[in-house]
C-alpha cells in the first residue's frame, strides 16, 4: 500500500525523475510491503550531480558568503519545523521507528541538534592573526585562514537517517561546501526531503544534490573515486569504511568516517539503585539499531546472579510493551529490512552455539505482523572473546559479561576494536570518573550523564571512525587551513 510520496532526485536545482524514469520499491519495515517508490539513479545521474556540485562551488559565492549561508540554513531549519508531519511519516513508515523513537533521536532530537549546531556556528574562527616573525632577515606578518574544502560526497545510513543527514548536510553547508547526498537505499525519502526543502529555502542550484538508488554501492563508489569530489563523509559499518579508505587513496580524497561500535555499560558494585540501573540496560531503543548503543553490559561477578534475576524480570515485563505502531511511548519496533532481520537472527544462533545462555528473547515474531520483528534479546554467561561480544550486531541483543574488579572491567571494556560510546555507574563520582577516563572511547556517560549533543563533537577511537561530527569540530571537518604570509 502506497503511503509515502514518490522520492525524486534533486540535481542542479531541479526535482526530477531518474534517467528513463526508473524507480524502485520503498519497503516499510512494519509491514514488509511497498510504502512508496523512489528514483533509481543511473551512473549518468550521479555524474550530473557531481558536475553540478563542482560548478556551484567553483562559480558562485557560496563558499565565501558566510552570512548568506547561515541565513539560508536557518530558513531550511524553519521549513523542517513546518514539515514535522512529513518527517514523522518518513521516520515511521520508511525507517520503521516507533513513536517513542520518533520523539527522540529520529525526529525531535534531529531538529534540536541542528539548532545546537547553528548556535555554535558564530564560534568558528574563519581568520586569525598568526603574529609577526623575523624570518630571513625581514618581518613577515601571518594570517591563518579557514575555508571550505570543496565538494562533499555524503553517504548516509538507514538507522537514524534524518539525524545523520542533518549532521552532514548542515555542517557541510555551514562550512561553505557543496554537497551530493547519497542516502541508504532503504531510506530514500529521508534524503530527498533535504533537497526539496533546500530549494524551497532558496539554497542555490547545485549546492545540495540528492541521489537515491537501489544499488547500495554504485553511486557511492562513483563519489569516492571521482577527483572532483574533495571529501567523503560516511556513516555506516567499519567494513565499508575500510573499503572507502582504500578507494579514496587513489585520489587522496579526504575521508571522514563515523563507523561501528560495541560499547560497554559498566555497573560497579557500589552503584546506587543497582536494580534500576541494570534493568534500564535492556537494549530495545529502535531495536538496538544504533552505532552508539551500549550493547555490552559489564556487571561485578559478586552481583552477577542478582543482575541476571533483575534482567529476567525486566525482559519478561517488557515482552508485551514493544512492537506497537501507534503507542506513544513505544521504543522498539521492527528492524529495518529482511536482510537485517536475518543478520540479527544469525548472531543469536552464533551466541547459542558459542555457549552463551539465552536469558530472554531470541525468536523471530511473525505473529506481530508481516514486517521484520525479532524479540528483545539478552545473553548471559558471556565471555568477551565470543563473537557476540566482539562484533557489532546492530539489533536488540544485549550481552552480559561479569568482571572481577575495577581493573578487570577496564580491561574488558578496552578489549575491542571499537571505541565509540559507553557508560559507567558508581556511588562515587570520583571513582566513576576515574574509570571513564581510562576507557578508550569517544563519548562516555557517567552515572547517567548524556555526552552526545549537537553542540559537542561526536566520534570514536580505533575502528569506530576518523574525525568528529557535530559542534565546531564537526563543521571544521569540512574546512581547509591556509596560512598567508605578507609584508607591508
Amino acid at each position: 500500500m502506497t503511503i509515502l510520496p514518490d522520492g525524486m532526485l534533486i540535481i542542479d536545482g531541479k526535482i526530477r525523475a531518474a534517467e528513463g524514469g526508473k524507480t524502485y520499491d520503498n519497503i516499510g519495515p512494519w509491514t514488509g510491503e511497498v510504502v512508496g517508490k523512489a528514483a533509481d539513479a543511473s551512473a549518468a545521474d550521479v555524474e550530473e550531480a557531481i558536475a553540478s556540485a563542482r560548478r556551484a562551488f567553483d562559480t558562485t559565492d557560496w563558499s565565501t558568503n558566510h552570512e548568506k549561508r547561515f541565513t539560508l540554513v536557518k530558513k531550511l531549519h524553519e521549513l523542517f519545523l513546518a514539515n514535522m508531519d512529513r518527517l514523522v511519516a518518513i521516520a515511521r513508515h520508511e525507517v520503521g521507528a516507533p513513536m517513542g523513537a520518533v520523539h527522540g533521536a529520529q525526529v525531535s532530537q534531529c531538529i534540536g541538534a541542528w539548532e545546537d549546531l547553528m548556535s555554535v556556528y558564530p564560534n568558528l574562527e574563519w581568520e586569525k592573526d598568526g603574529g609577526a616573525k623575523d624570518t630571513y632577515g625581514f618581518i613577515t606578518k601571518r594570517i591563518v585562514a579557514q575555508e571550505a574544502i570543496g565538494v562533499v560526497g555524503a553517504i548516509t545510513p538507514w538507522n537514524f537517517p534524518l539525524f545523520v543527514n542533518a549532521e552532514k548536510v548542515v555542517s557541510a553547508l555551514l562550512a561553505g561546501c557543496t554537497v551530493i547526498l547519497k542516502p541508504a537505499p532503504d531510506t530514500p525519502l529521508a534524503g530527498t526531503i533535504f533537497g526539496e526543502l533546500a530549494l524551497e529555502a532558496g539554497i542555490p542550484a547545485g549546492v545540495l544534490n540528492v541521489i537515491t538508488g537501489a544499488d547500495p554501492a554504485m553511486a557511492g563508489e562513483m563519489l569516492v573515486t571521482d577527483p572532483r569530489v574533495d571529501l567523503i563523509t560516511f556513516t555506516g559499518s567499519t567494513v565499508i569504511g575500510r573499503h572507502i579508505m582504500k578507494q579514496g587513496a587513489e585520489t587522496l580524497t579526504r575521508v571522514f568516517l563515523e563507523l561501528g561500535g560495541k560499547s560497554v555499560n559498566i555497573v560497579l558494585e557500589d552503584a546506587p539503585n543497582f536494580a534500576e540501573v541494570v534493568a534500564r540496560t535492556m537494549l530495545v531503543f529502535h531495536a538496538g539499531q544504533g552505532c552508539a548503543v551500549q550493547s555490552r553490559l559489564l556487571v561485578p561477578k559478586s552481583r552477577e546472579e542478582e543482575a541476571k534475576a533483575i534482567l529476567k524480570a525486566a525482559y519478561d515485563a517488557y515482552s508485551t510493551q514493544w512492537g506497537d505502531f501507534d503507542a506513544p511511548a513505544c521504543m522498539m519496533g521492527p528492524v529495518v529490512s529482511k536482510k537485517q532481520l536475518e543478520r540479527v537472527k544469525a548472531y543469536v544462533d552464533i551466541g547459542v552455539a558459542e555457549g552463551a545462555t539465552l536469558l530472554a528473547g531470541g525468536n523471530l515474531r511473525p505473529d506481530m505482523g508481516s514486517g521484520w520483528f525479532i524479540e528483545p534479546t539478552c545473553f548471559v554467561d558471556v565471555t568477551n572473546d565470543m563473537r557476540i561480544a566482539q562484533e557489532e550486531i546492530f539489533g536488540p541483543v544485549l550481552v552480559v559479561i561479569p568482571f572481577e574488579d575495577e581493573e578487570d572491567a577496564i580491561r574488558i571494556a578496552n578489549d575491542s576494536i571499537y571505541g565509540l560510546s559507553g557508560g559507567v555507574w558508581s556511588g562515587s563520582l570520583e571513582r566513576s570518573m576515574k574509570v571513564a577516563r581510562r576507557i578508550r572511547t569517544g563519548t562516555i556517560g557517567v552515572n547517567g550523564g548524556a555526552p552526545i549533543s549537537g553542540d559537542l563533537p561526536f566520534g570514536g577511537y580505533k575502528h569506530s571512525g576518523i574525525g568528529r561530527a557535530w559542534g565546531v569540530p564537526g563543521i571544521e571537518e569540512y574546512l581547509e587551513t591556509k596560512v598567508i604570509g605578507y609584508r607591508d
